[in-house]
């Protein structure tokens, strides 16, 4: 197969754009779909500061590195989660890349503020994935909003928008479906957030890591396993071997044509935004989501000393 630009052998196939490129000119496509998106969507300027929420993962080091790459100001930012097996290698891979490539890193330990995943799990009674996520746009968003970033970045690509997207159209659920896109303005202490590998997909971000040489962390979460969301990517991986180009086809019509419909309902009927009365985070109730897990944590763990307590004091007894 020829690269579809210079007819030198091809490195990587895109049947979705009926094309292939050498690796020179993949990069220069990788390029401009990050541009095209950047452009388009207006994400953000030359001029601006970037927080690119690093994971450690394809997308994330990818993308910091196009962005870089293109001569924009970005700074890393990296959350330990304290996941055994998953966390610690993610931090360490992110360190090094950042350090190899001369990027600022910020790093944030939930877990050092009692919300580490496992105890998170053990504490509240509702899927995993979806607390994680909460846990991570939160202190995202109190990073990029109080240390006056223009706009947090993260790496989500082609493959994520969809399936999320489909999940929410399975749910009709008018909130998310009117604010889904590449970007979501900034407004009140909700700082802007962009996602510019919306254009890319999961196995392009892939062979962009692949090309540059940009070591990732491969290992899936040991919590994601049957997660809907997983199940969903793979509904419309199918779909696209059988049918090319129907990822970005769905993704862009609804961004042109269906959005629009969505967005004079999203949050019509939600209650008036007031700060957290703990950590002053935008909330529609006294305590925000975040700091109402953590008191949970706090309670299972409170619980947990006194039933110790009450077993020694036993285990005396019986002596």
């Amino acid at each position: 197969m020829k690269c579809r630009v210079c007819k030198q052998t091809a490195a990587v196939a895109l049947p979705s754009h009926h094309t292939a490129f050498c690796p020179a000119c993949f990069a220069a496509y990788f390029a401009r779909q990050v541009e095209r998106a950047v452009h388009n969507h207006r994400l953000f300027t030359p001029e601006e500061r970037i927080l690119v929420a690093v994971s450690g993962g394809k997308d994330s080091l990818a993308l910091i590195h196009q962005l870089a790459g293109q001569g924009y100001n970005v700074t890393a930012l990296h959350l330990d989660l304290g996941i055994p097996n998953s966390s610690g290698p993610a931090r360490e891979i992110v360190a090094a890349f950042c350090a190899a490539h001369g990027f600022t890193l910020r790093v944030v330990d939930p877990a050092e503020m009692g919300l580490s995943v496992p105890e998170v799990k053990a504490a509240v009674k509702r899927p995993i994935c979806s607390v994680c996520g909460k846990i991570k746009r939160h202190y995202m968003n109190k990073i990029a909003y109080e240390e006056g970033y223009d706009a947090l970045a993260t790496g989500h690509n082609l493959d994520d928008e969809v399936a999320r997207l489909f999940a929410n159209t399975l749910r009709w659920d008018r909130d998310f479906l009117g604010t889904q896109g590449p970007l979501l303005p900034a407004q009140g202490k909700f700082a802007r957030k962009v996602k510019p590998l919306c254009r890319l997909s999961e196995f392009e971000t892939a062979a962009y890591c692949f090309l540059h040489d940009l070591r990732h962390g491969a290992t899936a979460c040991p919590y994601s396993k049957g997660a809907s969301f997983t199940g969903h990517k793979k509904l419309w991986e199918d779909l696209e071997q059988r049918s090319p180009g129907s990822k970005t086809a769905f993704y862009e019509h609804f961004l042109t044509h269906g959005k629009t419909a969505f967005a004079p309902l999203a949050h019509k009927d939600r209650e008036p935004l007031q700060d957290c009365r703990i950590c002053g985070a935008p909330s529609n109730l006294e305590t925000c989501g975040v700091c109402r897990i953590r008191e949970q944590v706090f309670a299972v763990k409170e619980k947990a000393g006194a039933d110790l307590c009450g077993q020694g004091r036993e285990a005396k007894n019986s002596l």
